[in-house]
């Protein structure tokens, strides 16, 4: 099916050119979202006498997106998730999430720009790609974490497998410690008691014999 693109699309052509497409491709994706028409003699015509407009307003736009690439583009965002102790999510981040989050952050983001297909299953730093403009794109980090203090963490690198073994260490740590001091506990009242024990074996000693 041959159609004429009313903007770039990447992997297929620039604004204005006349491309060979699936039919199913261009019923569900192109033609639903202005991205082109059908090649018709008519749609073409239609496209000439408004070729001058389409590149003004395209340039318009991609001028504007180009400003919030700018600031947007290595942006990090915080998103607080319950998680098991191997880092693997209760549910999953998806790019309405991201979307969200970066909307949030005071960037105007839709979940249709954010071009990640595969969502979010784990915790950790995870990249995700921002389509501003069909010329512009950005690319923004999801920081997933279990709570604020995690987030920081991992922001300093540290995955979650070296956090979880320094709180395994901690932990041995604190367990070592208490078993010290309950040893050394033990230990002092043993020589207590041999100290009470020796005194007590001086003090019979001394006592002096009775004349029979």
């Amino acid at each position: 099916m041959q159609v004429i693109l009313m903007e770039r699309v990447a992997k297929l052509g620039q604004m204005g050119d006349v491309v060979d497409v699936k039919s199913g491709y261009a019923r569900n994706y192109l033609l639903p979202q202005g991205k082109a028409l059908t090649a018709s003699k008519d749609n073409i015509a239609q496209f000439e006498t408004q070729k001058a407009q389409l590149e003004a307003r395209n340039l318009e736009t991609r001028t504007e997106s180009e400003d919030l690439a700018s600031r947007l583009d290595g942006q990090t965002f915080i998103v607080i998730r319950s998680a098991s102790d191997s880092g693997a999510l209760y549910g999953s981040v998806t790019p309405r999430d991201a979307a969200d989050v970066a909307s949030a952050g005071g960037f105007s983001v839709d979940r249709k720009q954010i071009t990640s297909l595969k969502p979010i299953k784990e915790l950790g730093l995870h990249e995700m790609n921002v389509r501003l403009h069909p010329e512009v794109a950005a690319t923004i980090v999801l920081n997933v974490a279990r709570s604020a203090e995690e987030a920081e963490l991992q922001a300093d690198g540290k995955s979650i497998q070296e956090l979880a073994a320094e709180e395994e260490a901690a932990a041995e740590f604190e367990i070592a410690e208490l078993f010290d001091d309950m040893g050394a506990a033990a230990s002092e009242d043993f020589e207590a008691d041999n100290d009470q024990g020796a005194e007590d074996d001086l003090a019979t000693e001394e006592v002096p014999a009775k004349d029979s």
